[in-house]
């Protein structure tokens, strides 16, 4: 979970957060370098007096400076597809839960076995114990295993919710009258908090 002084992302929790993580990193080198070669070039021409006559018109440097950015985007772009496809592919769950949004609460339905179903209502902040989060911790928590694909169905009954657990890298929209789904991994066990945004 963030705090306060919580400067990175989220330690990963999922082969999909893994991934988002090291396209962040990926895309931030990228702006990190351009950003030092504009600041360079800006610095270089404001302490420079010479001038060279053949840079002002130039077709060769125009077609650079047309191509180059759009290499680097391709750098970008490519990668940012692949993760795309890679977030919306549903590969065979082991374990479908349905999550229903209402204003202020959940409710939840396991429908692969007994039909266990449930609301999970947030704690008021008068009734915390020490060491809850306020508006984050819940009075009935999902139980869901690691090592299995899990298939999430959101909907929603009032208005548009978002389900979202960041360390999980998962957010899907809740939406009145509509079934959407979403897949996620988790690779280890543990207390995940999640929150509607």
């Amino acid at each position: 979970m963030a705090t306060w002084n919580h400067i990175l992302l989220i330690d990963s929790n999922s082969p999909l957060m893994e991934q988002l993580n090291f396209f962040h990193d990926h895309t931030l080198l990228i702006i990190t370098l351009i950003t030092i070669l504009v600041g360079y070039n800006m610095l270089s021409l404001l302490t420079n007096s010479f001038i060279n006559r053949f840079l002002l018109h130039g077709q060769l440097i125009e077609i650079i400076w047309t191509i180059l950015p759009a290499i680097i985007l391709l750098f970008i772009a490519f990668p940012s597809l692949r993760l795309l496809y890679l977030l919306d592919e549903t590969n065979k769950p082991s374990l479908t839960l349905k999550s229903i949004g209402h204003q202020w609460y959940w409710s939840y339905e396991y429908s692969d076995f007994k039909n266990i179903e449930f609301d999970s209502y947030m704690i008021p902040s008068a009734e915390l114990n020490e060491g809850d989060f306020r508006l984050l911790d819940v009075d009935n928590r999902i139980v869901l295993p690691n090592h299995t694909q899990i298939r999430l169905i959101a909907t929603a009954t009032d208005v548009i919710h978002s389900w979202t657990v960041p360390s999980l890298g998962v957010k899907i929209d809740a939406t009145p009258g509509r079934l959407n789904q979403t897949n996620f991994y988790m690779n280890r066990s543990g207390l995940f908090f999640g929150q509607c945004s």
